[in-house]
C-alpha cells in the first residue's frame, strides 16, 4: 500500500505543477477591460470558449477537480 501512496503523491505533485503553469498561462481579467467600451461584441468575445483561452480555462477546471480529489484521497489515511 505504501507504493500506491507514493505513486499518488507523484501524480499529485505533477498535477500541482501543471495547474500552476496553466493558471499562469491564462490572460488576466484586466485584459477584458475592452468590454467597457463595447468591444465585447467582437468575434473573440462571443466565441471565447472555442479559443485557446477557453480551452485553457476548461482544462484548468478539470485539473482543479483532480487536485481536490487527490487531496481528499491523500488525507483519508487509508494507505
Amino acid at each position: 500500500m505504501e507504493a500506491l501512496r507514493i505513486v499518488i503523491q507523484v501524480i499529485f505533485i505533477l498535477l500541482c505543477i501543471a495547474l500552476t503553469v496553466l493558471v499562469l498561462m491564462q490572460e488576466g481579467k484586466s485584459a477584458g477591460l475592452g468590454a467597457i467600451s463595447g468591444a465585447a461584441e467582437t468575434y473573440w468575445g462571443k466565441n471565447k470558449g472555442r479559443s485557446m483561452e477557453g480551452k485553457l480555462v476548461k482544462f484548468a477546471k478539470y485539473l482543479a477537480i483532480g487536485f481536490m480529489l487527490l487531496t481528499v484521497i491523500l488525507n483519508l489515511n487509508v494507505f
